[in-house]
C-alpha cells in the first residue's frame, strides 16, 4: 500500500487552533467528517456537516465522554488491514466504516497541572481515548494518516494538494513517528506527575523522560561531534533555552553550556544591588556587586582580564547603554540578562556577532530539582545543589573573630566557590573576587592559581598590591591538610570560610591560629565536577 484517498476523516481535538480551516478545506474536498464533543460543536458553528461519533457507533456518549471513541466500529475503523480478506471480510460484516484521516489531539494534561488544579481535576484530564485513537492510527500508518500537532496542518495540506487528495506511506510514516513521540511524552508527563507531585517520590523506580527538540548545534565541544539541544516537555525554569536571542549568530553547545554556568551564578545575587559574572569554559573568572552595573563590570573584568577575552557575561539586573558600551570593548561571546535598555540594545548591535540573550526572571537558586549526568551504561541523577548557608550558619572554629567585612567576603566567595569546578579556592574582597582557583588535583595548587592571577592583575592594573591581601579566602571543600590554608595565608588572606570536616581540622585550625587570621565552618561542602 503506498497512497491513500483520504475519504474520512475523524477530528477530535482539545487545542483547536487551525481546526476549522482543516475541516472546510477537507470538506470542501468531499472528506466525510466525524467528530466529537466540542470539535464537532466548533465545526457546526462554522457551517460544516459533521457526523458524531455516537451517530457512527449507535451509543451515546455516556460517563462524562469517557467512552465515546472507545468501540470497534471505531477502533475497527482505524487498525484494519485493507488488503486482509478476513478483516475486509469483518468491516463488511460488521458495517465498520475505514477512517482514512485522524487529527487527535489530547486533553491539557500539562497545562492543568501547572495552572495549580485540584488533584481531582489533574486525574480528570489524563486523556483515555485520544491516545488510543492516535496509537491505533499510528500502528496502522499503511493505510492510516495521524496528525497531533496542529503545526503539521501546513504539511498535510501540501501533501495532499501534491497527491491529488491522497497521503504517501512516507508522509504517514513521518506523522505515526510523531504521534508515537506524542503519546510518550504525554504518558511521561502523567508519570512524573504521579511521582514527583502526587507521591513525593526523589527517585522513583522507574523514570522516563519526554523532550521535544529544539535547535540542531553546529557541533558539540568540538567539530567533529554532533549535538542538539533538547527541552522538557512541561514546566521549567527560566534558563538559557527560555531566552529571547535578541541578536548574535546562532548558539552552539558551548555557548549554551557556558551560558547556563554564568546564569547560575548570577542568580546567587539578589537583584537589590546589581552584579555582574564573567565565565570562561564553565569557570568564573570574575564576579562583583557594585552600587552600579558598569562599576560591577570593570570590577568583574580586572580580577582575570586575559581570561575575560571570548567569555560569557551574566548581570543580575537588566543592562544599560553604558556598561554595554564597556562590554563590547573586548571580545565577548554571549551576553545573558533580565532585559536590556534601548541604548544596551543599540551598543550591542554595533557588534552583530555577539549574542544577546534576555529573560524575563532569573532562575530561582534554592529552586529543587534533579540534575543528570550521563556514564557509560547508564545515566546518574541526584537533587541540585541549591544549598544556601547565611551568617547564622557558620561556626567560628579559629580564636579571632572575623569582622564584619571579612564575613560580607566570606560569604560573597561562597557563593562564587559553589559554581567553581572542583577543587576550588575562590578570593574575594569587598564584593570582588580577587584571584580564582579551579579545576586542579589538589586544593594547594587551586590556591596557588588562584594567588597568581591575583598577582597578574594587580600588575595589568597598576595595583600597589594583589587584592588577595586582607582578601577572604572559600575552599569548596575542607582542607585535608594545613599547606593548602597555608597558601592562602601567603596570597595575604585574613578570613577563611570552608566547609570543616577534615581529619585534621585540629591541624589546620592551629595553623590558622598561629597564623593569626579567622576561620569559620560552613558544614557544607560544593563540590561541582
Amino acid at each position: 500500500m503506498t497512497d491513500v484517498a483520504i475519504r474520512r476523516a475523524l477530528l477530535s481535538v482539545s487545542d483547536k487552533t487551525g481546526i476549522v480551516e482543516l475541516a472546510s478545506r477537507l470538506a470542501k474536498a468531499g472528506v466525510e467528517l466525524v467528530s466529537t464533543g466540542g470539535t464537532a460543536k466548533a465545526l457546526r458553528e462554522a457551517g460544516l456537516q459533521v457526523r458524531d461519533v455516537s451517530d457512527v457507533t449507535g451509543f451515546p456518549e455516556m460517563m462524562d465522554g469517557r467512552v465515546k471513541t472507545l468501540h470497534p466500529l471505531i477502533h475497527g475503523g482505524l487498525l484494519a488491514v485493507r488488503d486482509d480478506p478476513e478483516h475486509a471480510e469483518a468491516m463488511e460484516t460488521h458495517e465498520i466504516g475505514a477512517i482514512d484521516l485522524v487529527v487527535v489531539n489530547l486533553y491539557p494534561f500539562v497545562n492543568t497541572v501547572m495552572s495549580g488544579a485540584d488533584r481531582d481535576t489533574i486525574i480528570e484530564n489524563i486523556d483515555i481515548g485520544g491516545p488510543s485513537m492516535v496509537r491505533s492510527s499510528a500502528k496502522n500508518h499503511a493505510y492510516v494518516t495521524i496528525v497531533t500537532d496542529p503545526s503539521d496542518y501546513a504539511a498535510l495540506y501540501e501533501e495532499l494538494a501534491d497527491h491529488d487528495g491522497a497521503t504517501t506511506l512516507a508522509f504517514r510514516k513521518l506523522m505515526a513517528a510523531k504521534a508515537f513521540a506524542a503519546t510518550a511524552a504525554y504518558d511521561s508527563a502523567i508519570s512524573s506527575w504521579f511521582a514527583f507531585a502526587d507521591q513525593q517520590q526523589m527517585f522513583p523506580d522507574a523514570l522516563s523522560m519526554a523532550m521535544t527538540r529544539g535547535d540542531v548545534l553546529r557541533y558539540g565541544e568540538n567539530p567533529h561531534q554532533m549535538a542538539a539541544l533538547y527541552l522538557p516537555n512541561g514546566p521549567a525554569a527560566q534558563g538559557v533555552p527560555q531566552a529571547e536571542q535578541v541578536q548574535g549568530k546562532e548558539l552552539s553547545y558551548n555557548n549554551l553550556n557556558d551560558a547556563d554556568a554564568a546564569l547560575g551564578l548570577v542568580a546567587e545575587f539578589p537583584a537589590d544591588k546589581p552584579a555582574v559574572v564573567i565565565v570562561k569554559h564553565a569557570n568564573p573568572c570574575g564576579v562583583a556587586v557594585a552600587d552600579t552595573l558598569l562599576e560591577a563590570w570593570h570590577a568583574a573584568l580586572a580580577c582575570d582580564p586575559v581570561s575575560a577575552f571570548g567569555g560569557i557575561v551574566a548581570a543580575n539586573v537588566p543592562l544599560d547603554g553604558p556598561t554595554a558600551a564597556a562590554i563590547t570593548e573586548i571580545f565577548t561571546e554571549v551576553v545573558i540578562a533580565p532585559g536590556a535598555d534601548d541604548a544596551a540594545r543599540a551598543a550591542f548591535a554595533a557588534k552583530k556577532n555577539l549574542r544577546l540573550l534576555l529573560l524575563e526572571s532569573l532562575p530561582n537558586p534554592a529552586r529543587p530539582g534533579l540534575e543528570m549526568k550521563t556514564i557509560a551504561g547508564g545515566l546518574l541523577f541526584q537533587s541540585r545543589d541549591n544549598g544556601v548557608i547565611g551568617e547564622g550558619d557558620l561556626k567560628v572554629v579559629s580564636k579571632r573573630q572575623p569582622s564584619p567585612q571579612e564575613l560580607a567576603d566570606a560569604l560573597f566567595a561562597w557563593k562564587v566557590v559553589k559554581h567553581t569546578k572542583s577543587n576550588a579556592i575562590v578570593y574575594a574582597k569587598d564584593g570582588v573576587t580577587a584571584g580564582i582557583g579551579a579545576g586542579q588535583m589538589n586544593r594547594r595548587d587551586s590556591s596557588r592559581i588562584a594567588a597568581v592571577r591575583a598577582k597578574e592583575a594587580a600588575e595589568t592594573a597598576g595595583w600597589d598590591q594583589p587584592r588577595t591581601v586582607g582578601s577572604a579566602v572559600a575552599s569548596d571543600a575542607f582542607f585535608p591538610f594545613a599547606d593548602g590554608l597555608l597558601s592562602a595565608v601567603e596570597a595575604g588572606a585574613t578570613m577563611v570560610i570552608q566547609p570543616g570536616g577534615s581529619m585534621r581540622d585540629d591541624e589546620v585550625i592551629a595553623a590558622a591560629d598561629q597564623a593569626g587570621i579567622a576561620m569559620v565552618f560552613t558544614g557544607m561542602r560544593h563540590f561541582k565536577h
